[in-house]
């Protein structure tokens, strides 16, 4: 046997040497003076037997012993606990903790610790066996024999956990009921061996689509359960939910049979909608009526407000989808004016999406596109365009000429973002300081590495970067420091309506001796007023946006209103 001894004590470790010393059985005598090197040398040897001192100081044996017993099967080695003292409390203490013996330092011989140590192992025997099938009968009840998930049982003791832990946390829980569509077809035609092994697939798909945090079960037939906790908002449990419906629209392959497996997903939320589990059990399922009602292969939410808001939403992405496709957009340009001679300097792309039937709000239907990955292809279609025209304007009217093109904190992450504003700029044939790329503060916020790489690569091209709608929340000196920023657009949140707004007036009056001194160029947005545009003058802003001069336009628009006249005015004075 190999033999751990745990005890400060040199004197009583030197008994227990002594002790040993003519027992055969007893290969290895490994020796540590606290139950800290103690947990060490158990998790990085193979003991058969640990000797442990009950008094030890920091950690004392019983701790120690907790620890073990708490590590996957137990520790894998019997325990006997040695102390000075006879107390039987503190015997009964330390065999409740999960010693296999308790022997007192007086009565140790070599007999006698002989004795202890192989009746020692074989209680661990017997207990180990116990303990093994315990974890077989707990895994029987727990699990779906079939697909290996937690069973009904379990899952709804978790859910009570959850909510009851959940009540000192005060976050989001979301409660997703699966139910796989017209799944009776698939048993009724081709046999339920065929049916078992599409709950397996079906099993294994959505499995991908989580996290690896969430709680899947099977609670019984073709119903199954997602428990999602910590949710930063309810959109999350929406995500999880559109990923799984859209990964089981493709056809599954079972014993070449071409299956089609569709799932309607109820969602309830806590603690929005309940405050216990049967109640948010019951909620989840009238979602999912809903959504079978509905037509099936949809998700609902129980709670109507919200419901509401998801199929607007849905129905947005469904129309974007197609109008990518079909390039139904259309940029609307706004003038950027030079503050010191009135006359236009460049543009801000505005996207439109004029044929949509429910929305014609920009960020609206922008945040959408985000969120179903349209963006990439949407931005892609927008840097085109407007370095188009860019090029076309260049021409025609003026070769220093500016367009601003907005880059979102998604479209930021794309690693094809980079090459296709290059081949852009190279294709047109335009200066790359004439494109201005836009980057909100809450896009540098949330940047890692690849967009990080990104802002650097994209400054290294050239094109000047802007720090658009400074001072609305997130505002940090640090985005201008690490970053390569040429331009700050200053929010018109920012800009004060009278003299008697004091607090704005010091704050723009600041920013903009700040940036100044750094050597940026400032842009101010909103401007709408006379005042507002005196405030610009006095404050040396360099240029400005705003209804005060004009609002967003068509190209043509931009065209008659703007380019031609301020062609004739240089003509005139040329």
């Amino acid at each position: 046997m190999n033999i751990l001894l745990v005890d400060d004590d040199v004197i009583d470790r030197a008994t227990v040497r002594r002790a040993l010393r003519h027992n055969k059985d007893v290969t290895q005598l490994i020796e540590v003076c606290s139950a800290e090197e103690g947990l060490q040398a158990a998790s990085s040897g193979d003991f058969d037997v640990l000797l442990i001192d009950y008094l030890m100081p920091q950690i004392d044996g019983i701790e120690m012993v907790i620890e073990l017993r708490s590590r996957p099967n137990l520790g894998e080695t019997a325990i006997i606990m040695m102390s000075t003292s006879d107390d039987d409390e503190l015997a009964l203490a330390c065999l409740q903790a999960g010693a296999q013996d308790f022997i007192t330092k007086k009565e140790i011989t070599a007999s006698k610790l002989k004795r202890a140590m192989v009746q020692a192992k074989k209680r661990f025997e017997l207990e180990k066996k116990l303990y093994d099938s315990f974890c077989q009968v707990r895994e029987l009840a727990e699990k779906d024999s079939l697909t290996g998930l937690s069973n009904r049982y379990h899952f709804e003791e978790a859910l009570k956990i959850s909510i009851d832990n959940n009540k000192r946390t005060s976050h989001t829980l979301a409660l997703l009921l699966l139910d796989l569509d017209h799944f009776k077809n698939v048993n009724d035609t081709y046999g339920h061996d065929v049916g078992d092994k599409l709950l397996k697939h079906v099993v294994a798909i959505v499995a991908k689509c989580l996290r690896g945090n969430e709680l899947f079960a099977r609670l019984g037939g073709d119903e199954f359960s997602i428990l999602i906790s910590n949710l930063e908002k309810a959109h999350d449990a929406t995500l999880v939910a559109r990923r799984i419906i859209d990964s089981l629209e493709e056809p599954i392959e079972i014993d070449n049979h071409l299956l089609q497996c569709g799932v309607s997903v109820g969602i309830s939320l806590y603690p929005q909608n309940a405050s216990s589990a049967e109640e948010l059990t019951k909620y989840a399922d009238i979602a999912m009526y809903r959504a079978k009602k509905l037509g099936r292969n949809q998700l609902c939410y129980f709670e109507e407000e919200m419901q509401l808001q998801f199929s607007r939403n849905y129905q947005i992405d469904i129309e974007l989808k197609e109008a990518v496709k079909h390039k139904d957009f259309e940029l609307h340009y706004q003038p950027v004016i030079n503050s010191k001679t009135n006359n236009i300097t460049g543009v801000e792309a505005l996207i439109r999406w004029p044929t949509c039937s429910i929305t014609t709000f920009p960020d609206e239907f922008i945040l959408i596109a985000e969120q179903s990955n349209v963006i990439h292809s949407l931005g892609v279609w927008v840097l085109e365009t407007a370095v188009k025209q860019l090029a076309d304007w260049q021409q025609t009217y003026n070769p220093a000429f500016t367009m601003a093109v907005n880059i979102s904190a998604v479209q930021l992450g794309d690693e094809l973002l980079v090459s296709t504003v290059s081949d852009l700029l190279e294709r047109y044939k335009i200066p790359a300081d004439s494109l201005i790329l836009e980057l909100t503060e809450t896009a540098l916020l949330l940047s890692d590495e690849r967009n990080n790489k990104n802002i650097v690569e994209l400054g290294s091209l050239g094109c000047r970067l802007a720090l658009d709608d400074f001072g609305t929340g997130f505002s940090s000196l640090s985005h201008l420091i690490n970053y390569p920023i040429s331009i700050v657009k200053l929010d018109k949140s920012l800009l004060p309506n009278s003299e008697d707004d004091l607090r704005h007036l010091s704050i723009v009056e600041g920013v903009s001796a700040m940036v100044n001194s750094i050597g940026l160029d400032i842009i101010a947005e909103g401007v709408e007023t006379q005042y507002q545009l005196n405030l610009c003058h006095k404050f040396k802003v360099n240029e400005i946006q705003g209804y005060f001069f004009d609002k967003a336009r068509p190209a043509a628009d931009i065209e008659s209103h703007w380019l031609i006249k301020t062609l004739i005015n240089i003509d005139k004075h040329s």
